[in-house]
């Protein structure tokens, strides 16, 4: 493609409204622009590192046996309402009404839709197992959108679902699912992980994530230290191990004291009052889940996972008790919660709590607080769990090595359903005895526009964006410094037509600008490789060859460029872990 024909509106400076890498680039290399918040047009070379992006990930769900379909994006309100989500899934749901009155929404997720049109068709075992996948626009009414593709309102989306007749074959096709995503992932070029993951408002029990792993992701992975454990989980579901030895749980232990704290309302100042460490205060926190009061303890020195809390209930949402509600339920302000006396009935504790006995806690009562709790005397606890935030203290759940945090950006997400839509929705098909079963299903989720950010945000500098050859909006930019030189444009000319004749996605910068403009647009887009000729070189008989990754400049000669071409590329492509077609 030549670049005096292409439309590229690069920007000088970062837009005001950016604040991450990716979205930065984005804007200023002309990839993207702002609609309005949190919604965005794809210009010329974005589209194309989309589509870069879609068609690995179409050829590997191919690969694994998936059939594209593609679904309407408008879906009516009364599907949502069979399976419940319409009133719980939230204002992320754009609902909206048309002439007659009736229910729509803007799909965020098709779960509904596509159980539907199985449920429809698919009657009896023999037409199991089905996998049906599409690739897509969705919208997801975020509160605060930000970070351009990265957390944007609407977004471009493969979805994939499969329907088996047993577990037996959801988890098979689970593990199908799990082994594309890998090797889709792989092929794009992006340093990513696994990791086993929290199912949200999708529902299921079973599920994992994809991260690309960057310095500025949102997410943090708790990661075993030991290869060859291989445990990893986001921190919502990252378990932590029951504790060791003995339970303390009825250990001997003083009675019950009150102590005056006044004016001290956090776990920081109640110990440095009392002159004790933060282990051995109970924290009291309260929540309503799907409107249900709920009380969770943990040590003061640990963060509660709210997560872990909420499916212990086995609830949808999940709020933090208002000052009023807390008032209802202690008879006190905000800061002096505790177990004994409260007027809650669900009461559920870390069992961390389980080694130790002789607690402080809050006393339901303004400016005071208790010594000598013992939760198996003075309370009555629902159950122990793990209900806590891991942290980089805590040895491997798995073989007890000790682990350490990294961040990641989630661009993939698998999901086992089970039958939580098609028992509510009525899925069903004859089994070999004739008996009506419900499908059980899986859903699989990558972000195609998310995973064009990423690949920026795992991989810049201070010059610009640095793709992976596999979606970069061009593999290679053919970059002309002959102004009015016509020897040098023809030979220009030549190499970029030999580059196309080899099947090599390139750009030609034919631009009638200054040298420093096409060296400084070409890094700042970041095509993988960069091909100079001028006016020395020519006469030299060679052209300078850039691989962006590294910014190292070698020379190729002009005389059997071809081979050497083909050396050079090919090594380009296995820095990033990948084999050059």
């Amino acid at each position: 493609m030549r670049l005096s024909r292409f439309y590229i509106p690069t920007l000088k400076e970062d837009p005001s409204e950016a604040e991450v890498v990716s979205h930065k680039l984005l804007m200023r290399a002309g990839m993207i622009r702002k609609l309005t918040s949190g919604i965005y047009s794809y210009l010329p070379l974005g589209l194309k590192s989309v589509n870069k992006v879609a068609a690995i990930v179409r050829e590997e769900m191919n690969r694994a046996g998936a059939l594209e379909v593609l679904l309407p994006m408008v879906q009516p309100g009364d599907l949502w309402q069979e399976t419940g989500r319409w009133d719980y899934y939230g204002k992320e749901l754009l609902r909206v009404k048309d002439r007659h009155g009736r229910d729509y929404c803007l799909g965020p997720t098709h779960e509904e839709v596509i159980t539907d049109l199985v449920r429809g068709e698919v009657k009896s075992y023999k037409q199991l197992p089905l996998n049906l996948y599409q690739i897509q626009t969705k919208f997801r009414d975020e509160i605060r959108p930000r970070f351009g593709l990265m957390r944007g309102r609407e977004f471009i989306m493969k979805d994939a679902y499969s329907f088996d007749k047993d577990e037996a074959g959801a988890e098979e096709s689970y593990r199908g699912m799990f082994e594309a995503y890998k090797k889709a992932f792989a092929r794009i070029g992006l340093n990513f992980r696994p990791v086993q993951a929290d199912s949200g408002a999708i529902g299921g029990d079973f599920s994992h994530e994809f991260h690309v792993l960057a310095e500025t992701g949102e997410d943090t992975i708790a990661v075993c230290k030991d290869a060859r454990c291989g445990y990893a989980a986001n921190l919502e579901k990252a378990k932590i191990a029951a504790p060791a030895g003995e339970s303390m749980l009825n250990a001997e232990c003083p009675a019950i004291e009150e102590v005056a704290t006044p004016g001290k309302h956090t776990v920081e100042e109640v110990c440095e009052f009392l002159g004790v460490s933060q282990d051995k205060l109970v924290k009291t926190l309260l929540f309503t889940v799907d409107g249900e009061p709920v009380a969770a303890l943990v040590r003061g020195d640990r963060e509660l996972n709210d997560v872990k809390l909420r499916n212990l209930v086995g609830g949808n949402e999940i709020e933090m008790a208002s000052e009023e509600q807390v008032k209802e339920w202690t008879g006190a302000p905000v800061g002096f919660a505790g177990p004994v006396g409260l007027k809650i009935e669900r009461i559920f504790a870390d069992h961390e709590l389980l080694s130790a006995t002789d607690w402080i806690a809050g006393a339901n009562k303004g400016d005071t607080h208790i010594r000598h709790l013992s939760l198996g005397r003075d309370c009555k606890i629902e159950q122990f769990a793990d209900l806590r935030v891991i942290t980089e203290s805590d040895p491997c759940p798995e073989c007890g090595a000790a682990i350490e945090f990294t961040k990641g950006i989630e661009v993939g997400h698998v999901f086992k359903l089970g039958s939580k839509y098609s028992k509510s929705m009525e899925a069903t098909f004859l089994d070999e005895n004739g008996k009506t079963q419900p499908m059980v299903m899986g859903c699989y989720g990558i972000g195609v526009s998310r995973i064009v950010a990423s690949a920026i945000e795992q991989n810049n500098d201070e010059n610009g964006a640095i793709f992976p050859p596999t979606i970069a909006p061009f593999e290679l930019c053919v970059i002309s410094l002959g102004g009015k030189d016509a020897a040098v444009n023809e030979k220009a000319e030549e190499l970029y037509n030999e580059l196309m004749e080899m099947g090599i996605d390139a750009a030609y910068d034919d631009r009638s600008e200054r040298p420093g403009v096409k060296f400084a647009d070409a890094d700042l887009i970041g095509y993988p490789m960069q091909l100079v000729i001028g006016g020395k070189g020519l006469k030299n008989g060679i052209v300078e060859a850039k691989n962006r990754k590294t910014g190292e400049k070698i020379e190729l000669p002009l005389e059997g460029f071809t081979e050497a071409f083909k050396v050079w590329r090919a090594e380009i492509w296995q820095s990033w872990g990948l084999e050059s077609k």
